[in-house]
């Protein structure tokens, strides 16, 4: 048996990590076809001000920062859909307020420490039974939803206006992409961090899109992709004592490289 599956935090890691592997990217596969993948990013400085708010009123995080990420992820579709701003000015308010306000509520209430660092850089080693079960669920969730909703989801990622006329309800199908997106961010952070979560979401999609050659098949490629990442990265990172969430990142950055070198190299 290999040494690191001889402690139970490595075991919980890797699941976890597959769990966040899985998921994310497959969510990010129709951001990134939308051009919308820095929503990612910017519920992530979201997720930040929930954290800080939580931690200021003594209230688990993570039901503080769902709501919040979630509030921020369905403001920044509505001022997209409504036309009220471009989507990545949208982004950019949405981000920078967040940030500003988490900034404010740490200086005024604790200041930074450990509880606070773990969900800015995550603490894979950390996570417990009970995060896994949410995991779990939610990662059914996603699957489920982008089952049963495939045809809706492709035809809205394309393009909008023909989706709207052939019928689908676009505006449901991207409230609800969204807050499925801000609820994986919520319980990925503990894993990946709130500084690396959105990698996560887009690199495994962008690899994925070299490889593939259909939308099923891109779908199918990122969650293989990203939960593989997740698995190498934690091995890496227990041998070279690195922090999980960054080995994670940096392995799924080098599948990118790879997937683009073979899309260059192969015959057309």
């Amino acid at each position: 048996m290999p040494a690191f599956l001889q402690y139970d935090f490595m075991i919980r890691a890797l699941i976890s990590g597959v769990l966040v592997g899985g998921l994310a990217p497959v969510l990010g596969v129709f951001l990134v076809l939308r051009r919308f993948s820095l929503i990612a990013d910017s519920l992530s400085h979201v997720a930040l001000l929930g954290v800080a708010v939580g931690l200021a009123v003594n209230v688990a995080p993570q039901a503080i920062t769902f709501a919040i990420v979630g509030a921020g992820a369905l403001a920044i579709e509505t001022l997209r859909a409504k036309g009220k701003l471009p989507g990545d000015v949208a982004l950019a308010v949405i981000l920078y307020a967040s940030l500003a306000g988490a900034v404010c509520v740490v200086s005024a209430v604790r200041g930074f420490n450990v509880d606070l660092l773990a969900f800015l850089f995550g603490s894979i080693l950390t996570v417990t039974p009970g995060d896994l079960w949410l995991l779990a669920g939610l990662a059914a969730a996603v699957f489920l939803a982008v089952t049963a909703f495939f045809g809706e989801l492709a035809q809205t990622s394309f393009d909008e206006e023909l989706a709207s006329v052939s019928g689908v309800p676009v505006r449901w199908v991207n409230l609800g992409v969204a807050l499925l997106a801000a609820a994986a961010i919520t319980l990925a952070m503990r894993v990946m961090g709130a500084l690396l979560v959105g990698a996560l979401i887009v690199m495994p999609a962008l690899a994925a899109q070299a490889l593939a050659g259909s939308m099923r098949g891109t779908v199918v490629a990122a969650a293989a992709l990203g939960a593989c990442s997740a698995v190498a990265g934690l091995v890496i990172a227990f041998y070279a004592d690195l922090p999980g969430g960054g080995a994670i990142v940096l392995v799924a950055f080098a599948v990118l490289l790879a997937a683009a070198a073979w899309r260059r190299a192969r015959p057309r």
